[in-house]
């Protein structure tokens, strides 16, 4: 799965967090993306059953969310870690958090991981 792909996902899972609906629109808005470029990003992600479309209300499959809620954990460990580690303010942290969330590899996520744990003595 691609940046792009990940980005539309997590988008929705925060969305229906916050909507009692998920319509193409509010995904727009979220991402600042053209109405065309959601549109055939949802069709992609409804060919591989990571969403469903009814009424055009989007939700997430069992598949979709699993995915979805993966990458929302990177997004919050790695904005804590830059937080706490380089004493990044929250909004350069989030920034930096949604750009790395998509191309770290697993071991340098779980260091991550283990650090932010180390630090509120989770571990």
């Amino acid at each position: 799965m691609n940046e792009s792909l990940e980005m539309y996902l997590e988008t929705i899972l925060i969305l229906s967090n916050e909507l009692e609906c998920v319509r193409a629109i509010d995904i727009a808005k979220k991402l600042n993306y053209s109405k065309p470029s959601i549109s055939k990003a949802m069709n992609i992600l409804r060919e591989r059953e990571y969403i469903i479309i009814e009424n055009n209300n989007i939700e997430l499959t069992k598949k979709g969310n699993l995915i979805a809620k993966e990458i929302y954990e990177k997004h919050k460990v790695i904005t804590k870690f830059l937080i706490k580690t380089l004493d990044l303010d929250f909004n350069e942290a989030e920034i930096n958090a949604c750009k790395i969330e998509h191309i770290i590899t697993v071991n340098c996520y779980q260091k991550i991981k283990e650090k932010v744990g180390e630090e509120d003595g989770s571990n």
